[in-house]
């Protein structure tokens, strides 16, 4: 059996529960304590005695994110548990393998692999597994959605299809997230959270016909979709403004519109985030191992020279001469 995995390292914020770190007689009733306790009480029931699963849960600003991976099986949020108040969040779920049979509020679907599915909490459900399956499961506090409760009604049992418009970029956004939630500080995690609320926003308003353009905010939605796809491609040294315009459908006036008004250009956007990359990898690396052209070719500038240039526009040393300061401590990393 694999080695036994139940800890909450004091060192990071992820806590990982398995049903392996019990013995196998004690499987079923550790598991339904474990979902109880990280997300909402709920009826648990497996063709077997014996229960293969394993969570991992974090925290992102206001967000709970949980990977599920588990054996086949089914689970009911039954009136009974909802009854105890413990669901005042709204899940947002990622089918990551397998599959999930949904009933919600007289609605059944099917999330296949890729699938996005939003749970009602406080309202019953049923979800079917039938193979071993992952789920990644954002907990969403309602009051941040601040969507009318008929509205949630219409989105449940409900297959999101990540094939286009924004449940393409909402999708892979999720899975990344929950699978690097970690590695996020502080500042960076609740504006992470804030892009994973304006998208699930602007999902719910495409998915209820609405035209999120309409909804206030739809500026702010598009250049968090803009800013993501950058992130995304920043090692490509042919990363233009024309390019990321045509790609989402705008003009390059209109994209420079959008970053005006958060006081800066795209080129000089990429360029900070390209710049903060690189600075993290020098610094990371051991004193006389430095090695300026793959670092720099890995963040989208073209060599040693580009990034150096760079660093003088902006900082007015060499990456080196950098470098050297942030080992003697006179510069922030």
């Amino acid at each position: 059996m694999p080695t036994v995995i139940d800890s909450h390292d004091e060192r990071a914020r992820a806590r990982v529960l398995t049903t392996r770190s019990v013995p196998p007689r004690e499987s079923l009733d550790y598991w339904h304590d474990a979902v109880l306790d990280t997300l909402v009480g709920m009826d648990i029931a497996t063709e077997g005695r014996t229960y293969d699963a394993t969570l991992r849960t974090d925290r992102l600003g206001d967000l709970q994110i949980t990977t599920v991976e588990a054996d086949p099986g089914t689970v009911h949020r039954a009136p009974r548990f909802i009854a105890r108040g413990d669901g005042r969040q709204v899940f947002v779920a990622v089918q990551s393998t397998g599959r999930a049979r949904v009933e919600q509020d007289g609605r059944r679907t099917e999330l296949r692999t890729g699938d996005i599915g939003l749970f009602e909490t406080v309202r019953p459900y049923r979800t079917a597994f039938p193979d071993r399956f992952r789920m990644k499961i954002f907990a969403v506090p309602r009051r941040l959605l601040d969507l009318p409760e008929t509205d949630l009604g219409r989105l449940t049992g409900r297959a999101i299809r990540p094939t286009g418009g924004v449940p393409a970029l909402l999708a892979p956004f999720l899975e990344r997230l929950a699978d690097t939630s970690e590695s996020y500080a502080a500042p960076t995690a609740e504006r992470l959270a804030a892009h994973v609320v304006d998208l699930v926003a602007a999902t719910a308003a495409e998915q209820l016909a609405r035209d999120p353009a309409e909804l206030p905010g739809a500026d702010g939605v598009l250049l968090l979709r803009v800013k993501t796809y950058i992130r995304w491609q920043l090692s490509d040294p042919g990363l233009t403004p024309a390019v990321i315009a045509r790609v989402h459908g705008i003009s390059v006036r209109y994209l420079h519109r959008l970053f005006q008004d958060e006081k800066t250009t795209v080129c000089r956007w990429i360029r900070e985030l390209r710049l903060r990359e690189c600075r993290r990898e020098l610094a990371a690396q051991p004193p006389g191992s430095v090695s300026l052209g793959p670092v720099a070719r890995r963040w989208g500038f073209s060599g040693p020279a580009g990034l150096g240039k760079a660093f003088r526009t902006v900082y007015g040393l060499s990456p080196t001469d950098w470098l050297d300061r942030v080992r003697a401590g006179e510069a922030p990393c």
